[in-house]
């Protein structure tokens, strides 16, 4: 492999040795317990997910998902990572979440479902990633400025 090459079509005509190329195999993640644990985040809000087989029952902060997040676009919001794979009421939730408000928590606890759905069963990866369910949304809000009402609002001018 220690030849020298001395013009292009020397290189053109080189053999190189292929490098072989190892797909990437993805582990399951559970505990002793039979649970994946995942962190999922959005704006200000952190959800704290332990997903295991089961009857598809969903606790939030120890209440049940309609008691806690009582609009049902946020339930959907939720369960939507389970729809992309095929799993409904197959897996019982449990969610520990804190910060920001009920939309972001919601936007949290599904970014969390899909990382622990991925731990717990590889095979779901390619569904979800390209849903883009595993990619976590780094926007947040800007902060106030000096001599501003807001992050980019000016006062009003009054003229007199």
């Amino acid at each position: 492999m220690s030849q020298k090459i001395e013009s292009l079509e020397e290189l053109g005509t080189s053999v190189v040795e292929e490098a072989t190329i190892k797909p990437i195999v993805y582990e399951r993640k559970v505990d002793s317990k039979g649970r994946a644990y995942a962190t999922g985040k959005k704006k200000s809000s952190i959800a704290k997910v332990w997903l295991k087989a089961g009857s598809g029952k969903i606790t939030i902060n120890n209440q049940d998902i309609e008691e806690y997040l009582v609009r049902p676009v946020l339930r959907m919001i939720v369960n939507q990572p389970f729809g992309i794979v095929n799993a409904e009421n197959q897996y019982d939730i449990i969610v520990s979440v804190s910060g920001g408000g009920l939309s972001g928590q919601a936007d949290a606890i599904k970014h969390g479902v899909s990382k622990a759905l991925f731990a717990f069963n590889p095979e779901y990866r390619t569904t979800l990633k390209n849903e883009g369910f595993l990619t976590r949304d780094s926007r947040v809000v800007e902060r106030k400025k000096y001599g501003k009402a807001k992050a980019r609002r000016s006062y009003q001018f009054s003229k007199r």
